[in-house]
């Protein structure tokens, strides 16, 4: 059985004030302990809880497991050790813990998809713990709400990671909670705001190291180091600068070890190519040089002659470069019509070592944007001065008000600014991502 870290100050108070509480919430950045907490407060009530059946839910059903039910080894299997398995429930997957008070079921449901509701009906439950709450639907989180309401100890538990203060989790649920608590402190309702440094799992020079990769001006670190409600506004690089634009004469001095291409194809945007460049052991990515093409409805070109297109470049990068004849290039994971064109005009071309493969796009979105953001802070990203339409992209990359205040993290893509370009370099960048950030 793994041993937790002695909890903050806080965190200790937050899990005593669990006992007399309802509704526990705990809120804040990431790394912060906030599932740790709230699977040791969920547990410690659960081995005297009168009632039989109880709810682990997140946005998805692993989402669940890996949060709640196993917790990086800190979770419920962990406390229950030796005193839990598998199992199904009315054709449900479960987790029966053997407790002091009995034999309970730890029924587990995934929440993020409007309908999810419907798998919680026809059960009363004694507790409910929602890890991500407010990325799950509003429906699900009201249901799990009424199906504790005859529990013999009504308890839920919600994690969040901060949203905007316009999410309907805040705006439609919490706000009416924290009135109720304020009119009448006897209410039960627990609130808990936790930062990493309420994790003694790092150290101080940890976390002071951890810090120094985030912009401290950033969306990123006011939403996931400070664990802020924050709105977005403004640029999404305020980092972003001429300390990150560099001269052809000064490419000059850099040696790279490594190159990537990363291939964005538009439908009536641009289609963007950019050869990107790493330094030895990844200090650095240089955005050396790139085809773009800017198409209308009018002005579109096939398949096959944007390959021709790209691949007279890559011929002149391999003429600077020959170890770009071996690189990966990663083209939108989408467009598979294109990867296979592409790939036959380089082997016809004599480039077979060239590897096509489609675009990572796993982590999503906002796991590309804030890669790019940790490196333009830390100087490491770096545009070649000629590329003046990805230059144009970073200095102009902008949120999407209307889908931050929904609590999603999109950027504006309306055409006012050469978004593709982006696209293509964070394509090209992404890949390495384990490398550039394990940067000494």
């Amino acid at each position: 059985m793994n041993s937790l870290k002695p909890f903050s100050a806080r965190q200790a108070a937050y899990i005593r004030r669990c006992t007399t509480a309802w509704l526990n919430v705990a809120e804040g950045g990431k790394r912060s302990g906030k599932n740790v907490i709230q699977a040791v407060a969920f547990c410690a009530h659960l081995e005297t809880h009168p009632d039989k059946l109880h709810v682990v839910a997140g946005v998805s059903e692993s989402a669940a497991r890996l949060n709640v039910i196993d917790c990086n080894g800190y979770g419920v299997k962990n406390y229950f050790d030796g005193r839990c398995r598998a199992g199904k429930y009315e054709n449900r997957e479960c987790l029966y813990v053997r407790t002091k008070t009995g034999e309970k079921v730890i029924l587990i449901f995934g929440g993020g998809k409007e309908g999810s509701q419907s798998a919680v009906k026809g059960n009363t439950y004694g507790m409910a713990m929602v890890t991500e709450a407010n990325e799950c639907s509003m429906s699900f989180v009201q249901e799990l709400l009424d199906r504790t309401l005859s529990s013999g100890n009504r308890k839920i538990f919600h994690d969040l990671n901060p949203k905007a203060p316009a999410h309907w989790y805040y705006t439609d649920f919490l706000n009416f909670h924290e009135l109720k608590q304020s009119e009448n402190p006897g209410y039960g309702y627990n609130y808990g705001h936790f930062t990493i440094a309420d994790n003694y799992a790092f150290s101080d020079a940890q976390i002071k190291e951890l810090l120094n990769t985030y912009d401290k001006t950033s969306m990123w670190y006011a939403a996931d180091i400070r664990g802020q409600r924050v709105t977005a506004i403004g640029r999404i690089y305020p980092s972003w600068g001429a300390a990150n634009v560099i001269t052809p004469e000064k490419l000059r001095d850099f040696s790279f070890t490594n190159f990537s291409i990363g291939i964005d194809i538009g439908g009536t945007d641009a289609t963007v190519a950019t050869l990107v460049g790493f330094t030895r052991d990844y200090r650095q990515a240089v955005l050396i040089d790139g085809y773009y093409h800017k198409q209308g409805r009018e002005t579109g070109k096939t398949h096959r002659i944007y390959a021709l297109d790209i691949l007279d470049k890559v011929k002149t990068w391999v003429a600077v470069y020959p170890v770009v004849a071996r690189c990966g290039v990663f083209v939108e994971s989408a467009d598979k019509l294109f990867r296979t064109e592409f790939k036959h005009q380089l082997d016809s071309a004599g480039l077979n070592l060239m590897q096509v493969i489609p675009s990572y796009k796993k982590d999503g979105i906002e796991d590309r944007i804030r890669l790019q953001s940790i490196l333009i802070y830390e100087n490491r990203l770096l545009v070649r001065s000629e590329l003046a339409p990805w230059i144009t992209a970073y200095t102009s990359a902008v949120w999407n008000e209307k889908d931050k205040e929904k609590g999603n993290w999109v950027r504006v893509d309306d055409g006012s600014y050469p978004v593709d370009c982006l696209d293509s370099a964070e394509y090209a960048i992404q890949p390495y991502k384990t490398k550039l950030l394990n940067v000494r």
